[in-house]
């Protein structure tokens, strides 16, 4: 592909996820999206040919990566306690920030988790936050700040179930507790010798 290709396709994609974001994945047609990019149909089958489908996974995806990106380079650095809080303090604002929509969750559960594509998307999310994580909890480990011994897989496994709970409670509640509490419990456990 061109580097316009490029360009045309990522237009579209965030279009498209501007679009879910306002009106829902369900609502949102490929006219809307159309519209929305300034492309013409032909355009848009051409980069998504399988149509709807196609460009919804392509969404759901780009909203994965945006899951990730937004707690960089804090999460890429957990290198002592304080970036272990700054990172912390990361997931929270972000999270304050978009208040109860989280597209990422809003476009999974409409896409439906039961499809292919839609678990091999949070899959592949969940598996990179996690060793993000565990990288960290390892080299806490190598400065002798977490006991050796702590399963550094098993442990990011359950911050990260943590803060999906709490987000999943957010979502629901619109309280940010449940999130600042798993994250805070989840970070002290790790503190411990």
């Amino acid at each position: 592909m061109t580097r316009k290709g490029v360009a045309t396709r990522q237009r579209i994609v965030e279009g498209a996820a501007a679009e879910i974001r306002e009106r829902g994945a369900v609502a949102t047609t490929l006219d809307d999206v159309r519209a929305r990019t300034g492309t013409s149909k032909g355009q848009l089958f051409h980069y998504f040919p399988d149509g709807k489908d196609e460009l919804l996974l392509a969404v759901a995806r780009h909203e994965s990566e945006r899951v990730l990106s937004d707690q960089q380079p804090q999460l890429g650095d957990l290198t002592s306690w304080p970036a272990w809080q700054a990172w912390r303090e990361r997931v929270v604002a972000k999270y304050l920030s978009q208040g109860t929509e989280c597209p990422l969750n809003s476009l999974m559960s409409q896409l439906g988790r039961g499809t292919p594509g839609a678990r091999a998307v949070t899959s592949e999310l969940i598996t990179q936050w996690q060793w993000e994580i565990a990288n960290g909890i390892r080299h806490m480990q190598g400065i002798g700040e977490v006991d050796g011994d702590l399963d550094a897989d098993r442990s990011a496994a359950a911050l990260l179930a943590g803060i999906q709970g709490g987000v999943a409670v957010m979502l629901a509640t619109g309280r940010i507790e449940h999130l600042e509490a798993a994250l805070d419990i989840g970070i002290e456990g790790l503190r411990r010798r």
